[in-house]
């Protein structure tokens, strides 16, 4: 493998942890805790599509299009049906409601296993054309989709947010929840947007994800965990920060391997989450409450 290889690897793991940080980011911003149930999330959008393509013959679109609305459907259940009452009966507190998704986390993926299996199953490219050529590197479609696409992912969201009534919306709640709901805002319909473009953004990942090394029903805690990790690292200060954090992880994913073992991106992240929660929790933009 050439070093350009290599570093395309590490651009398209960066792309797949920094939207799944994305995810994790607009939550945050929304409702004002982790939603550690993106893993499962995405792994919904990856394992729904393969299953429905494989046992059912239908076309990668229109599975894809299904599992999308699986995982936007998981997404508001998670907010209406289990975070909302949960803080409502908590007074407000967040660690009620990081438990409760904890248990999403673990219910999704038990309830994955009983329906589409245990196998891990092979992921299904959206658009199928020849490998490219640059640079005598070849690059499979897949990697050209999720790199495409993960910035595209990006690009909009950060326009959403920055010109759009409901992304400005989301910038006020995000700034105080509390000043917010005194002002009138819709805070309650703004945490439901964020629920459901976190959903999407998750599973759109988890499909473009899937052709890289397949995707099965316990893949969802380990992509929850690094989307996370990608998340801290960033910081919250940016739409753009979650994509920083995941580029970090993906170069650990890809370089560490190759030079030291094939278990060294293991102790790798480990090195990176204990110095990140030690010494700069924040992450590396630190977002800035607007008077």
């Amino acid at each position: 493998m050439t070093d350009l290889q290599l570093w395309l690897s590490a651009v398209e793991m960066g792309c797949f942890f920094g939207m799944l940080a994305l995810a994790y980011h607009l939550v945050y911003v929304g409702a004002g805790f982790f939603n550690f149930a993106i893993g499962p999330y995405a792994m919904i959008g990856g394992l729904c599509t393969s299953w429905l393509v494989i046992t059912y013959d239908l076309g990668v679109w229109t599975a894809a299009s299904i599992s999308i609305v699986l995982a936007l459907v998981l997404s508001v259940v998670t907010e209406l049906g289990v975070v909302r009452p949960v803080q409502k009966r908590s007074g407000g507190g967040e660690l009620p409601a990081l438990v409760a998704v904890a248990a999403v986390l673990f219910a999704i993926q038990q309830a994955a296993g009983y329906v589409f299996g245990y196998p891990t199953l092979p992921g299904q490219v959206l658009v199928t054309f020849g490998p490219v050529e640059v640079a005598g590197v070849t690059i499979q479609p897949n990697t050209i989709l999720m790199i495409a696409l993960g910035i595209v992912t990006f690009v909009v969201t950060a326009l959403w947010i920055r010109f759009t009534r409901t992304g400005r919306l989301l910038r006020a709640v995000g700034d105080s929840n509390h000043a917010a709901a005194l002002l009138g805002l819709p805070v309650n319909r703004v945490r439901l947007i964020a629920f459901i473009v976190a959903g999407f953004i998750a599973a759109l990942a988890g499909i473009l994800f899937a052709p890289k090394a397949g995707v099965h029903s316990l893949s969802g805690l380990g992509w929850s965990l690094s989307g996370f990790l990608a998340m801290v690292v960033g910081g919250t200060g940016s739409v753009w920060a979650p994509l920083l954090g995941g580029m970090l992880l993906g170069l650990v994913e890809v370089f560490l391997p190759y030079y030291f073992g094939g278990q060294a991106h293991v102790y790798g992240m480990l090195v990176i989450a204990l110095v990140f929660f030690a010494f700069k929790p924040q992450g590396l933009f630190v977002r800035t409450v607007r008077a």
